[in-house]
């Protein structure tokens, strides 16, 4: 996807602050960060939405919910707590149609959501 920005970023066509990097998926820090830990998980595969998973995307999606738990704790937000989130579609204002997860910590987060 030549014009997707985490495709290129996951492939270093484009600059990004990563801090994790596997050969399923990719976590680097969120430009416009929402919290003081702000990290976005996204698979190296290509997929548009949560609405685009299929049946063999099952295990890389257990996977990136163990990328986030792992990354909490060495980001120092697992045992205060951290919100993960994945947007899809534009009312959840999903504004990048690749597939991620936001892992928001260090603070606390507003409730209710929405």
């Amino acid at each position: 996807m030549d014009k997707c920005t985490f495709c290129g970023i996951v492939s270093g066509r484009l600059p990004g602050k990563i801090i994790y990097s596997d050969e399923l998926a990719t976590a680097f820090h969120d430009i416009h960060p929402a919290g003081p830990t702000h990290i976005l998980i996204v698979p190296n595969k290509h997929i548009t939405s949560v609405n685009d998973l299929i049946p063999e995307d099952e295990a890389l999606i257990g996977h990136l919910f163990t990328i986030a738990r792992q990354l909490a704790e060495s980001e120092g937000v697992d045992k205060s707590g951290y919100r993960l989130i994945i947007n899809t579609g534009r009312d959840a204002n999903q504004t990048i149609f690749h597939l991620h997860m936001h892992l928001i910590g260090g603070q606390p987060v507003r409730y209710p959501m929405g």
